[in-house]
């Protein structure tokens, strides 16, 4: 199938509705377990991603500009402040089709299927389900960060290495090989530290 036949918003509710079974089936206690975003547990990751279902338009304006349009003072404060929602309402946040329709401004359907990957795999690896997020969204995220020059945005030079994942038949780049699970890949190349051993190759 040609990449502008990809649905990719069918792509993105997927990731959804798997996040909220995934962390559903992972039990209450799973919602504690820190996450690879610096200070945020799988609740604050959760809290963040379904901003749009609780903030309208006029009210993340408004949350913004209290303070001062720092984005990441933004979500810092809403992820702290929101994770204290109960589960319930969350994995609810999560099912609303709202917030399988948002996209980010400026950034369209590829930043929404972005987003939902690769917050949804902060929520599930640590936990050990990152299998449970469909293969081909990540795939798809897995692709973009390093064909569509994403990983620029996350600090990572990636010319001169190999990348090659060992659950799909995936590779991209030339040069020593960095080898792992198509999620972890993901991980590395959004900026997350993962633990020793996840990639082979790694430094």
């Amino acid at each position: 199938m040609a990449s502008t036949e990809i649905d990719k918003a069918g792509m993105v509710a997927g990731c959804y509705a798997a996040l909220a079974d995934s962390l559903e089936a992972a039990g209450a206690e799973a919602w504690a377990t820190p996450s690879p975003c610096e200070g945020w547990r799988v609740r604050e990751v959760v809290a963040h991603v379904t901003m749009p279902v609780r903030y309208d338009e006029a009210a993340f304006v408004a949350e913004l500009k209290a303070v001062d349009f720092d984005f990441t003072k933004l979500s810092n404060a809403v992820a702290a402040r929101d994770a204290e929602l109960a589960v319930e309402a969350l994995l609810a946040n999560l099912r609303d089709p709202a917030l399988a329709a948002w996209t980010p401004p400026g950034g369209g359907v590829d930043g929404a299927l972005s987003h939902a990957v690769i917050h949804g795999l902060d929520a599930t690896a640590p936990l050990g389900r990152s299998g449970d997020l469909p293969s081909d969204a990540v795939a798809e995220v897995l692709a973009g960060l390093t064909a569509g020059g994403g990983h620029q945005n996350f600090g990572l030079e990636i010319e001169g290495t190999r990348f090659e994942a060992t659950d799909l038949d995936w590779s991209h780049g030339s040069g020593p090989v960095v080898r792992g699970t198509a999620a972890d890949l993901v991980l590395h190349l959004s900026g997350r530290q993962l633990p020793a051993g996840r990639l082979a190759g790694l430094g």
